[in-house]
């Protein structure tokens, strides 16, 4: 798992700390076998006696409030498709009808070959106010972790610029360098990023190859009647309102 010493981990020992556990639980999730796993106090976050419950992805849906369903449900969709960390700030209904707000921080969960097998992370309990401590590791986890999805978002984007590949071969890169390497996926994507922006002397040919599709690109974006396509010197020249 790429946790050891992540926020989530130092916000959950933090929040912990607070004195107040039982408004904190834990949580896994295991993408091919569409599996979670709860811990006590999450069972009881929903109005289950703890062993009582066999999460499944439906059973948590329902138990979002109808408002933030829909939102959940596409984080949801991420993480199955692409494996984006199950993080976001939304209601809950127990079984009794009680309606909680909760935070759920969740980090990627690898293999031993790098590959996101799932999510894994903590629920918090905001039902009650909570002091200013508590909320300052909780936005500062939430902060973080965006942080490493957007760096880690970057050097993707890098390596489907440079090699021509779809967003998921790019991850796999970078995944297979962090297990190669023995250096966690966000510090690479960081150090990728670094030198890419601050020691890649790009050629002038690739500069001036890229110039022209930048001020270009609004001329290929199809219109609702257009089929997507490229877009041909005579077909922009025939756009393009003559000179006086």
């Amino acid at each position: 798992m790429d946790a050891g010493d992540t926020p989530v981990d130092d916000a959950f020992e933090r929040v912990f700390a607070s004195g107040k556990p039982q408004r904190v639980g834990s949580f896994r999730y295991l993408i091919d076998d569409d599996r979670w796993e709860w811990s006590d106090d999450v069972a009881r976050m929903h109005g289950y006696a703890p062993g009582t419950v066999r999460p499944t992805t439906d059973l948590l849906l329902k138990h979002k409030h109808p408002e933030d369903r829909a939102h959940v449900a596409a984080m949801l969709g991420a993480l199955q498709r692409n494996g984006e960390p199950f993080s976001s700030r939304h209601r809950i209904i127990d079984t009794h009808g009680t309606v909680r707000p909760v935070v759920v921080i969740g980090d990627r969960l690898l293999d031993e070959r790098g590959r996101v097998i799932g999510t894994a992370g903590f629920y918090l309990d905001l039902s009650d106010a909570y002091d200013d401590e508590v909320r300052h590791s909780v936005d500062e986890a939430v902060s973080a972790l965006a942080h490493h999805r957007a760096v880690i978002e970057q050097a993707k984007g890098m390596l489907m610029a440079v090699y021509g590949i779809p967003a998921d071969r790019a991850f796999e890169i970078l995944a297979w360098r962090s297990q190669e390497s023995n250096v966690k996926l966000r510090t690479l994507a960081e150090q990728l990023v670094r030198d890419v922006t601050t020691g890649l002397d790009a050629p002038a040919t690739l500069r001036t190859a890229f110039d022209h599709l930048l001020m270009t690109a609004h001329e290929r974006i199809p219109s609702p009647r257009q089929p997507a396509g490229p877009v041909t010197d005579s077909a922009a020249e025939a756009r393009t309102p003559p000179s006086d």
